[in-house]
């Protein structure tokens, strides 16, 4: 029987995963624009607003909530010189052969299918947008987890949005049509 007690709301944990990437200066208008390079392409009648909500839907996905509430808690508390050595060390430097950030992040990407894992892929080899900002620390601040889970987040709402295209098509519709509905 599920009682309630000691779990935290989901409204409550989508909104402090929201603030967390704001805290780490990562606007979701940044996650929406990488989304829309990677979709664009395939959608002509695609806008930013579409990117955006799909973003902020993807973001109510527990997994991942926990995958970023972890890894940007990871980040800061190798900022604050909290972690034990050598794991200070390996997450200060983002080591090459350190491959639990993106593990953490890839885990999260799953969900979303073989799109998503596909363009999870892409985004980190080549470091799209704020992803590249945050990989190559322009700013400052410790990002090993935080560029991993922004590349998490677009791969998974461009899958949304790819999956929602195809959907659409099969009824003989656009984002334009949807959008002229409403």
């Amino acid at each position: 029987m599920f009682t309630g007690k000691n779990i935290v709301h989901s409204d409550v944990v989508t909104e402090a995963t929201k603030q967390a990437l704001i805290r780490r200066g990562v606007q979701l208008e940044d996650i929406a624009k990488i989304v829309y390079e990677m979709q664009a392409p395939y959608n002509p009648s695609l806008d930013l607003e579409e990117c955006l909500d799909s973003v902020e839907k993807v973001l109510r996905k527990r997994e991942l909530q926990h995958a970023i509430l972890v890894g940007i808690e990871l980040d800061e508390l190798a900022e604050q010189k909290k972690l034990s050595a050598p794991l200070q060390q390996i997450v200060e430097n983002d080591e090459g052969l350190f491959g639990v950030d993106e593990t953490i992040a890839l885990g999260a990407v799953f969900t979303y299918g073989s799109i998503a894992v596909t363009t999870f892929g892409h985004l980190d080899k080549n470091k799209i947008g704020i992803i590249n900002e945050l990989d190559t620390k322009k700013g400052r601040g410790v990002h090993t987890f935080l560029d991993d889970l922004v590349a998490s987040v677009a791969s998974c709402a461009a899958s949304r949005i790819a999956h929602r295209t195809r959907d659409l098509e099969e009824a003989g519709l656009t984002y334009t049509d949807i959008k002229d509905k409403q």
